[in-house]
């Protein structure tokens, strides 16, 4: 899986669909655990790829969210998107706001990390460090038990991802921690500029 879209391309297209600095902070958030699952999981020259549909996943909730997937493929051709990553973009959806069933690894990772990224940011922010650095899995589990924290992160989208990669909860968690933590650095750095 390649592009043709620029990282840059990508950002300015976010940008002008998205201004709260939250859906900016999590599409910069899902790019790089994307580019970090890339090269874990062998997928290293498509690196790219895997990272550009990471921060473009929600490019259409901010301004659209009743049409949330559904308004991304126009949005998408405004860059030229190949089919694939418009594919991509969509199946992260897929049983909430999409019917684009995630079959590529790219794709079970994306549905899978995405609101998995939204719980450990939260667990991260309430840590005294509010960094995910020194965050551990047995935290991470506390705060998934408790629906009443981020309670809009789905527990029943987290474990279907972690069941369609044929993971475990902890196996996904321990993952997606040592993802975020490989480019928190980057992402608040990003945000501040």
């Amino acid at each position: 899986m390649n592009t043709a879209i620029t990282r840059q391309q990508a950002l300015e297209l976010l940008m002008k669909y998205n201004k709260e600095p939250f859906h900016l902070l999590h599409g910069l958030t899902v790019e790089g655990v994307m580019r970090w699952y890339a090269g874990e999981m062998g997928f290293g020259e498509e690196e790219e790829f895997w990272g550009i549909a990471g921060l473009l996943h929600d490019v259409d909730f901010e301004q659209f969210p009743e049409e949330h997937c559904k308004r991304a493929p126009e949005l998408l051709a405004e860059i030229g998107a190949e089919e694939e990553l418009v594919r991509a973009v969509c199946s992260h959806g897929y049983g909430i706001c999409s019917h684009v069933k995630p079959e590529h690894m790219m794709e079970k990772i994306l549905f899978a990390a995405d609101e998995l990224t939204g719980l450990i940011g939260a667990a991260a922010r309430m840590r005294p460090s509010k960094s995910v650095m020194d965050l551990e899995v047995t935290s991470l589990k506390k705060k998934f038990k408790d629906k009443r924290f981020a309670a809009g992160c789905s527990r029943e989208v987290i474990a279907a991802g972690a069941e369609n990669m044929g993971w475990t909860l902890d196996e996904l968690f321990e993952k997606t921690i040592l993802a975020m933590r490989s480019c928190e650095d980057q992402v608040n750095q990003e945000m501040r500029e």
